[in-house]
């Protein structure tokens, strides 16, 4: 049996992960990572009753637990990168990057440190190992909670260490596990929210951090021609039909979001396809293909899968081209690569690909 230090945010999933890795045995240790400082106001994953859920559950499963505060390193390489990407007019995925840079690279080097075998989360995907040393990333077994997309950055020594106890099973499953352990947070619903951004404003987060982009810009049209003003680009995102803030007579959407010039460019859904994508800091799993390969691709989390060819680019980017033109196709989100359930890679959109 392993030493396993699971991360419990104190909802269903990392709760019965927890309790499922201590039923087969292993020595357990549930552990409460504080991301942020709520000031004793819930949201997110984060806030006291997160804690307290998670630290009941431990109690239930009968393996000690712990909270430790990773809100310093996590301000210094999540909040500060989000932050930094809003400025430079990108949309980026927070999310993406905790998981790499937090919950499988912080609280992994914690496990090295405490002696610990694996970490273990309750994210819904599935690994396996070959006879060769390499270690792949598939689809969760549930295509509905499936978040392989929000993973694609795990490298290789991360998924040698890394369990995933409920990716093998559906949604309603683990919640079944939950009521059989009698663990409080069987009816949890899923959190949706930023943990770092209270009531999901990330605009407001953004100029609160970085109030001097707070400031008036022009909104055009494709052409160049000023249908109006706003007063921040950070708010706008590629795609976005709402709060535009212009009348053009026809819906409109955002085209490009110009940072360096605070203009906003916006048009009609028949400007908003692209054929492809470059992408930039590219995660190969297990290793770098020798050359162009057909997959299937994903540019935003719940996005529907598309068919590309996906062309290897230098050290760590990618060449991507649609088999028909897609919408939306918006800089700092991840763009991940299907073969079937199998994980090939996956980035950060860098532009795309007119």
């Amino acid at each position: 049996m392993a030493r396993v230090l699971v991360a419990m945010s104190g909802g269903v999933d990392s709760s019965v992960a927890a309790c499922l890795l201590a039923e087969q045995g292993h020595e357990v240790l549930g552990s409460h990572l504080k991301l942020v400082h709520t000031g004793g106001v819930d949201h997110g994953c984060c806030g006291p009753s997160a804690e307290t859920d998670a630290r009941a559950v431990a109690e239930v499963g009968g393996f000690p637990f712990e909270l430790v505060d990773m809100s310093e390193v996590f301000e210094e390489r999540i909040v500060e990168d989000y932050v930094a990407e809003h400025e430079l007019g990108r949309t980026p995925n927070p999310c993406v990057r905790c998981n790499e840079r937090i919950k499988f690279g912080a609280f992994l080097d914690r496990a090295e440190e405490l002696g610990f075998d694996f970490v273990a989360t309750g994210h819904y995907v599935r690994t396996r190992g070959d006879d060769r040393g390499r270690h792949y990333l598939s689809r969760g077994l549930d295509s509905s909670k499936d978040q392989s997309y929000v993973l694609a950055g795990l490298t290789q020594a991360q998924l040698e260490r890394s369990l995933f106890p409920v990716g093998n099973q559906t949604k309603a499953e683990t919640r079944a596990h939950a009521e059989r352990l009698g663990l409080p947070v069987a009816g949890k619903p899923d959190s949706q929210d930023l943990c770092f951004a209270p009531a999901g404003d990330a605009g407001a987060f953004v100029e609160a951090r970085a109030p001097h982009l707070t400031r008036e810009g022009e909104v055009v049209d494709a052409g160049g021609r000023v249908l109006g003003a706003h007063h921040g680009s950070h708010r706008f995102t590629i795609g976005q039909r709402r709060g535009l803030g212009v009348s053009t007579g026809e819906r409109a959407y955002v085209l490009e979001v110009d940072a360096s010039a605070n203009r906003v460019v916006v048009g009609p859904a028949a400007l908003l396809t692209r054929r492809g994508l470059i992408a930039e800091r590219v995660n190969w799993i297990p290793e770098r293909p020798e050359g162009p390969f057909e997959a299937g691709v994903k540019i935003r989390y719940r996005g529907e899968e598309v068919e590309a060819v996906v062309e290897p680019a230098g050290h760590a980017g990618a060449r991507v081209e649609f088999r028909s033109p897609q919408p939306a196709v918006t800089p700092g989100q991840a763009v991940v690569f299907y073969t079937g359930d199998l994980v090939v890679g996956g980035g950060t959109i860098e532009r795309p690909l007119a």
